[in-house]
C-alpha cells in the first residue's frame, strides 16, 4: 500500500507538470517575421494610406499570438478606415491604443508552432507631410516613415522586408527625391524606381537582411502643388498671395521676389552645411546625460568646429600629451609615450599631426568619430534637457571664477574651468567683465601652448608679464607666472580659434561641409541609371517630423 501511495504520488507530480510547465512556457511572447511588406500610399488628397502584410511564425511553447499591436504616424487617422485579416479570415476587434491600434486575432490567433499571414490596411492618415527644402525656387512636401518594429524581447531572426512608397501622381522623372534610409541594412538606394499603373512613382526599398526590431526611418519630397496646401504643416516663412496685391505687378517686383528666394536658398543651404548634428539626435528620449566632456557638450550644443578643435589642442597640451612648436604653421611635438587618461578624440587630434598624414583629412575624419560617439551616447535621453544642463554647468562655471576674491585665485578658478567658460558665446566680453582691471596668470601649460612665453612660468617672461607666486598653484620652488590682462587673454584664446580655422582647417565652411556629408548627410535623388530615369541632385528635407519618432510607427508590448 505504501509504494502504491508512492507511485499515485509521483503519478499526479509528473501529472501536474506536463500542465503547469508548457502553461509556464506560453506566458511569454517569442516568434520570427520571416517576410514582411510595406506599402505607404502619399494621396494627391494630402493624405497617406498604408498596407501591412507580416508572415508571423510562432516559436514552439511561445504564447500564442493574439493580440498586435501596431503604431502609426499619429493620432490623425481615420480608425473606419482600418481593416485586417489573418490568413484572409476579416479581424473585427480592432480597438486604438496610445501609439496607434491593436488588432485582437481572437479565434485567429496563431498558436506556437504554428505560421500565418497578417494584413492591415489603414484608409486614412492625416497630418504625415512637412514643408521641405525647395528645389529651382519650387516648393515642397516631405515626409519621414518608420515601418513598425517589435520589441527585441519577443522577436528575433532575420526578416525579408520590402518597404515601398508611392507619390502623389502628376509629376515628371525628375520630380521626386528620396532621402538615404536610417538604419537600413541593405542598399541606401531604392532596389526599384519607377512609375505604376496610376502614373505615381514609387521608390522600393528590399533587404533580407532587415529584422522585425530595428526601427528603420525612409523618407521623401516631391512639389508641393500636388497636395492641398492646407495638408502640409509649417508653411514656408514667407507665404505670399499675390492675389491679395494689385491685379497689375510691374516686373521690377518678380524679379526682386525671386532675388530674395535666391539669396535665402543660398544662405540656408551654407547654413545647412554647418549643421553637422544629425537630426536623428534630436528625437526626444526622457532625462539628461550625464558625464559629457565640455568638448562633447561642444557638440551637443553645435559650436562651431574651429572652436571645437582648438578646445581639443589646449586639452591635449594641458594634459602634457603635446607641445606646440610651432603656430604658423601649426606643429606639435607629441609626447612618446602618451600620458593616460586621453579620451580617443584626443587620440585621433594627436594622430592628425603625425608625419605623412593628410592633416586636413584626418581632422576631419575626427569629427566624425566625435559627433557620431555623441549621437550615441545621447541615445534614449531628451536632448533638451542635457543641453540646459550644460548650459547651467557652463554659468556655474562662471560664478565660480567671480566669487573667487583674489586674482590668482580667480586665476586658478579660470583654468580650472576654462573648457567651460570657451563655450559661452559671449566668451570674450564675458572675460573682461569679470577679470575687469584684474589680470589674468597664465596656467603653468601655457607655454607649452605658445613659444612665446616658452619658459616663461621659470623665470623667462616676456615684457608683458609680471611675477607672481600663485599660492597654492604650484609645489616645490616658487614659480614666477606671466600675466595678462582680462581683456588680452580673452583676445588671445578667441586669436586662437581663428588662427586655427585660418591656418589649419581653411575655408572653415568647407571643413564642416565634409563633416556633414558624413554624419548628416544631404538626401540624394536616385541616380538616372534607375527605372523610370529619376535623375537630378538630391537635397535634404527640411522638415520638422510628426513626433519624436520622425513620423515613425511604434511597436507596443512585442505582440
Amino acid at each position: 500500500m505504501r509504494r502504491l501511495r508512492w507511485l499515485s504520488l509521483l503519478l499526479a507530480v509528473l501529472f501536474l507538470t506536463g500542465i503547469v510547465m508548457p502553461a509556464l512556457a506560453q506566458d511569454n511572447y517569442s516568434f520570427q517575421v520571416p517576410s514582411e511588406t510595406v506599402n505607404l500610399y502619399v494621396n494627391n488628397d494630402g493624405t497617406a494610406s498604408l498596407d501591412y502584410s507580416w508572415v508571423f511564425s510562432n516559436d514552439q511553447g511561445a504564447h500564442p499570438i493574439d493580440y498586435v499591436d501596431v503604431g502609426l504616424p499619429n493620432s490623425n487617422y481615420d480608425l473606419s478606415s482600418v481593416t485586417a485579416s489573418v490568413n484572409g479570415s476579416p479581424v473585427y476587434d480592432i480597438e486604438t491604443t496610445n501609439n496607434g491600434i491593436t488588432l485582437g486575432l481572437g479565434n485567429l490567433a496563431i498558436q506556437p508552432g504554428a505560421q500565418g499571414t497578417v494584413n492591415m490596411h489603414v484608409g486614412t492618415i492625416n497630418g504625415l507631410l512637412y514643408t521641405a527644402q525647395a528645389q529651382n525656387s519650387v516648393n515642397y512636401a516631405g515626409f519621414q516613415f518608420s515601418p513598425n518594429w517589435f520589441s527585441s524581447d519577443y522577436a528575433h531572426g532575420n526578416t525579408n522586408l520590402t518597404f515601398t512608397v508611392f507619390l502623389p501622381s502628376g509629376m515628371s522623372s525628375n520630380d521626386p527625391r528620396y532621402f538615404t534610409p536610417q538604419g537600413w541594412p541593405g542598399s541606401q538606394d531604392p532596389t526599384s524606381t519607377g512609375f505604376d499603373s496610376q502614373n505615381r512613382v514609387y521608390f522600393t526599398w528590399q533587404s533580407s537582411n532587415a529584422n522585425a526590431y530595428d526601427q528603420y526611418t525612409f523618407g521623401a519630397s516631391f512639389p508641393a502643388s500636388l497636395v492641398p496646401s492646407d495638408t502640409i504643416s509649417s508653411p514656408p516663412l514667407f507665404n505670399i498671395d499675390w492675389s491679395s496685391i494689385l491685379p497689375c505687378i510691374c516686373v521690377v517686383g518678380f524679379l526682386a521676389f525671386f532675388v530674395f528666394i535666391i539669396v535665402v536658398s543660398i544662405i540656408s543651404s551654407r547654413k545647412r552645411r554647418l549643421q553637422y548634428l544629425p537630426p536623428k539626435i534630436s528625437i526626444e528620449g526622457h532625462g539628461i546625460k550625464r558625464g559629457l566632456t565640455a568638448v562633447e557638450a561642444g557638440i551637443l550644443l553645435e559650436e562651431p568646429l574651429d572652436k571645437i578643435l582648438t578646445m581639443i589642442l589646449f586639452s591635449v597640451v594641458k594634459k602634457n600629451a603635446a607641445t606646440v612648436t610651432s603656430k604658423d604653421p601649426l606643429a606639435l611635438t607629441v609626447a612618446d609615450p602618451l600620458p593616460e587618461g586621453l579620451y580617443p578624440y584626443e587620440t585621433d587630434f594627436l594622430h592628425a599631426f603625425a608625419p605623412n598624414i593628410q592633416q586636413r583629412a584626418a581632422l576631419q575624419d575626427m569629427m566624425v568619430n566625435l559627433v557620431k560617439s555623441v549621437q550615441e551616447k545621447m541615445k534614449g535621453f531628451s536632448r533638451k534637457e542635457t543641453v540646459a544642463f550644460y548650459r547651467d554647468i557652463i554659468d556655474r562655471a562662471w560664478q565660480e571664477v567671480e566669487a573667487a576674491q583674489t586674482p590668482d585665485v580667480k586665476s586658478q578658478k579660470f583654468d580650472e574651468v576654462m573648457d567651460w567658460t570657451m563655450l559661452d558665446h559671449n566668451y570674450s566680453q564675458r572675460t573682461t567683465t569679470v577679470f575687469g582691471a584684474y589680470p589674468i596668470f597664465l596656467p603653468m601649460w601655457w607655454g607649452r601652448y605658445d613659444p612665446a612665453y616658452r619658459g616663461a612660468a621659470f623665470g623667462g617672461a616676456p615684457s608683458v608679464s609680471a611675477p607672481h607666486l600663485s599660492p597654492g598653484r604650484t609645489s616645490g620652488p616658487s614659480v614666477n607666472l606671466p600675466t595678462l590682462p582680462g581683456a588680452a587673454f580673452a583676445a588671445s584664446v578667441t586669436g586662437s580659434v581663428q588662427h586655427f580655422s585660418n591656418n589649419v582647417l581653411g575655408n572653415l565652411s568647407s571643413f564642416t561641409s565634409g563633416v556633414t556629408n558624413k554624419t548628416n548627410p544631404v538626401p540624394v535623388a536616385p541616380p538616372s541609371s534607375y527605372h523610370g530615369g529619376f535623375g537630378g541632385g538630391g537635397h535634404g528635407c527640411a522638415c520638422a517630423c510628426a513626433c519624436a519618432g520622425c513620423a515613425c510607427a511604434c511597436a507596443g508590448g512585442g505582440r
